[in-house]
Formats: C-alpha cells, structure tokens, sequence
C-alpha cells in the first residue's frame, strides 16, 4: 500500500475543473461560511461549489475575496434553482447571482435540478445564451441518462459536468458510464454520505492501513474513478482532513474492495427527484 504526493491533483487539470473542491450547502452562517471558504483557499483549495438554493452566494463571494488568492485562479461554481428554470428568469437570476459572487463570471453554471420549472428548450436555451459570457461551462445536476443524452442533443454549448451524489455507498455506475460516452464530467456531492462512510467496517479498516480518516478513503476512491468529489467542510479541521486525501493513492485491489460494497443508500432523495 502507499500514500504518495501529488501535487497536479491541486491544480486544475486541463478542462480546468480541479478535483476536490469544498462544498457549501447548509453553510448558511454566514461568519462561518466565508471564513471556510477563505481558510479553504488558503489551504490550497481551488474549487468551491454553491448553489442559488444554498442561501449562502454573498458570503462565498466574500470568502473568496478575503483570501489572498487571484480570482482567475479559483473554480468557482453555482446552480440555478427548479423555480427559477424559465428562459427569462434563467437570466435574470444568473445576473443576481454574479451580483451576490462579486464577480463578472462563473466558471461552471448547473441547472439544479431536472424539474418543476425546468424545459429542456427553454432552460437550456438560455444558458446557451449565457454560455462563453457570464458562464465558462455548462452544467447539469441530479440528471438521468436519458436526460443527459437530452440535454446534450438539445444544447448547443458542450454539457460540461453532470453533478449528482456519489460515494461508496451510491456508486452511481449507469451514470458514470453515460457520462464517460458522452464526454461529460462527474461531479460528487455528498461524497461522504452525509458521514455514512464512518459507519462502514471496509473503509474504517482502509483509514487505518493508510494511516487517514474513512473520509479520506472515500475521496481517494472518488478520484480513482475520476470522479471529482466536493465535500462540505465549514471547521478548519474537516478542510484540512479532506485536503489530505489528496496524499491517498489506493492500490488497485482495495479500489476494487470498495467496488464490492453490497450498498445502495441514496441520502438525497426527495419526491420530485428523476429517478423516483
């Protein structure tokens, strides 16, 4: 087994994303919000992911200036919420978030998720429009098979990432798999499932060989499948833990140990969701 240094996994790799970024839904204090985002950045984090739904875009914004890292540096994402899914208010909502960022651009925009207010021609239409302006990449969240397939036949801006819950215990294999024939992204939220991972004999043993947290195995696994993961962090100590997953380089036969989990516990999963 070994743990090894890799310092091009801290840097964006060549479509620009890197692959741990820190996730901010729940973090609506907002002391605690910016000061994460900021000790994040500082820590050597150079993705932060939020959402329009979070409640949190200013502060973000703020933590983000607060740091002394330039902004061109930073992957910053947000996601426009199933409300606000219309051609119309996919616009002006998107200018209200930039607004809330302090900032001209995002460099990923998701759609939310694939309901309510959502029309593939008129939602993604208007991302097309924002697309190469206020927007770097297009994003979808929480999106089926069939619906990526969609999207990518309806956009015409590349699908740049499909960002859904992924970790261990979900490991998703349909959508990986449409994901990587059509050329798009995966984005894991909830990579720890909601702290599930601690419960779970494999990766608590796994932590110990590799002298790290079952965190830590999870995010090491996520990467291994090519997976970036954007765990939620809001104390310096979390920041810091799954940081160092990024030292974690499982062997392949404990990659594949983990593949053979007996699990399928969704923690995301609410009525209107696509696959329900």
């Amino acid at each position: 087994m070994t743990v090894t240094s890799d310092g091009d996994l801290t840097a964006p790799r060549a479509n620009g994303m890197p692959m741990l970024g820190l996730g901010t839904w729940q973090n609506t204090d907002p002391d605690e919000c910016r000061t994460a985002v900021r000790e994040a950045l500082e820590t050597g984090y150079r993705h932060v992911d939020t959402a329009q739904a979070y409640d949190n875009e200013r502060e973000v914004g703020e933590g983000i200036a607060a740091a002394d890292i330039p902004r061109e540096d930073v992957f910053l994402a947000t996601k426009v919420w199933t409300a606000n899914l219309a051609y119309d208010d996919v616009l002006s909502t998107t200018e209200a978030s930039l607004d809330r960022l302090g900032v001209d651009s995002v460099d990923l925009l998701y759609v939310h998720w694939p309901t309510n207010e959502y029309d593939p021609e008129g939602t993604l239409a208007a991302f097309d429009e924002l697309y190469g302006t206020e927007i770097d990449r297009v994003g979808v969240s929480n999106f089926e098979p069939h619906q990526l397939e969609e999207a990518v036949d309806t956009l015409d801006a590349p699908v740049f990432a499909n960002q859904v819950e992924l970790h261990p215990l979900l490991p998703q294999e349909e959508i990986r798999e449409t994901c990587a024939d059509l050329g798009i992204e995966v984005v894991a939220y909830s990579p720890l499932a909601r702290g599930k991972v601690f419960d779970v004999p494999l990766l608590n043993e796994l932590a110990d060989d590799y002298d790290t947290s079952p965190a830590g195995i999870s995010l090491a696994w996520l990467r291994a499948k090519g997976v970036t993961a954007i765990p939620k962090a809001t104390t310096e100590g979390h920041i810091r833990d799954n940081w160092a997953s990024l030292a974690v380089d499982l062997d392949d036969e404990d990659v594949a140990r983990i593949d053979d989990l007996d699990h399928e516990d969704r923690r995301v999963d609410p009525d209107w969701a696509p696959w329900n």
